[in-house]
């Protein structure tokens, strides 16, 4: 059956010679692998690549046959939503290639989520937009999608516990401290001042985090894009 939803790019790989496969994030059957023919061929008319870049918002119409392929296709798509500046931004871009790892990396859910969809969509729209003020949108981010995949963190002291009865070795001094509980209860834009030091002492927190709550997280392998960009 032929479907509409919309849709978040988050990587795909070559497949034979001008063929991708997809994963996507949807809005009505949350994350999805597709293949697209045609995408890479530098001679065709529906040479449309540029669609599956990270972070890409998409309106599609999807055939699924059933729940139990894993594979799709899709019959129509366009971005509904085109970039002003992520692409073109070298710390955005790397924001984006962080978010789009991590997104890939922990949602598993094959089923509608509509406002998870809607955070997402948001949060990819404030970073595309924002003219300052989003050096700590990543860091937000972590946090804001743990509620959603079901261990939100609630203050400060919390994940400090956390973190501390999985023996994770750096204790935060007072300006960390108080940063941290500002990125926790703030939405994005928050202009809090921190040193690259303690950005990166906090983003390895919550990514430590995660591992706790998400064993097969594994290597995070935009992270170290991230430090150098973020020097």
């Amino acid at each position: 059956m032929l479907h509409k939803t919309r849709g978040v790019a988050l990587s795909y790989i070559r497949y034979r010679e001008s063929s991708i496969i997809a994963k996507i994030y949807t809005e009505a059957f949350g994350i999805q692998t597709y293949i697209v023919n045609g995408v890479r061929s530098s001679k065709s008319r529906n040479n449309r690549i540029a669609l599956f870049q990270p972070l890409t918002l998409l309106d599609m119409v999807v055939y699924h046959k059933s729940k139990e392929d894993t594979i799709h296709r899709i019959s129509e798509m366009k971005c509904y939503q085109p970039f002003q500046s992520l692409p073109y931004d070298v710390v955005k871009s790397s924001l984006a290639l962080f978010v789009t790892e991590m997104l890939g990396k922990t949602l598993k859910e094959e089923e509608s989520n509509p406002i998870l969809f809607e955070f997402i969509e948001e949060s990819v729209t404030y970073l595309d937009l924002a003219e300052s003020a989003y050096e700590n949108f990543h860091i937000q981010f972590l946090v804001q999608l743990a509620s959603f995949l079901g261990f939100g963190i609630e203050t400060v002291e919390d994940l400090e516990s956390e973190l501390k009865n999985n023996h994770f070795p750096h204790l935060p001094d007072a300006i960390e401290r108080n940063a941290t509980m500002q990125l926790l209860t703030q939405h994005y834009g928050l202009n809090v001042s921190l040193d690259r030091k303690r950005r990166i002492m906090i983003l390895e927190k919550l990514l430590f985090f995660y591992k706790i709550h998400m064993e097969a997280l594994g290597e995070i392998k935009s992270l170290e894009v991230l430090r150098e960009v973020l020097k």
